[in-house]
């Protein structure tokens, strides 16, 4: 479903809202535009960093630094658009609460950018060994979600899902 048709329903449904839910909904509208004007200003300081005249000459291999700055930027515009994509499911009631497994997976992404940008001269052991028992500890929590829901049968997935249980 579409950004347009997302606000098609909201508004064929608005009549038929709480009070509450009006305004649920108008913040998530809210979070929307802001997440997405979040995500052009981070694309375009992106692009800039990439396609500068100094940028160029130090996208050589030997510049790490570099290539770490770049893959952050392409990492925080990944864990945006997922956490907008999360609010946009749930303004639209497609989901009932923001999901768990989603807030699962962006702080994952999160970690693996803290990964990518973790400079190992200057870091400390503990810090190395700190990040990889979150993103372990996550992942098994991931793991263990996805596995019970895939051990649910095919009716109550649909149930569960409708009940806004996951």
């Amino acid at each position: 479903m579409g950004v347009r048709d997302r606000l098609e329903w909201a508004k064929r449904h608005w009549e038929l809202m709480t009070l509450y839910e009006r305004f649920e909904q108008a913040v998530a509208f809210a979070l929307v535009a802001a997440i997405a004007f979040v995500v052009l200003v981070a694309l375009w300081n992106l692009l800039v960093h990439i396609f500068e005249p100094a940028g160029n000459a130090a996208l050589a291999p030997r510049h790490h630094r570099v290539f770490q700055e770049v893959f952050s930027g392409i990492m925080t515009l990944l864990i945006a658009m997922e956490f907008k994509h999360s609010i946009l499911r749930w303004a639209v009631r497609e989901e009932s609460i923001i999901q768990v497994k989603t807030v699962l997976v962006i702080a994952i992404l999160a970690l693996s950018r803290k990964f990518i940008i973790l400079d190992i001269e200057t870091g400390s052991a503990s810090e190395v060994l700190g990040l990889a028992g979150a993103v372990l500890a996550l992942g098994g929590v991931y793991w263990l979600m996805r596995e019970r829901d895939d051990r649910l049968p095919t009716s109550d997935k649909k149930e569960r899902r409708e009940a806004g249980e996951f």
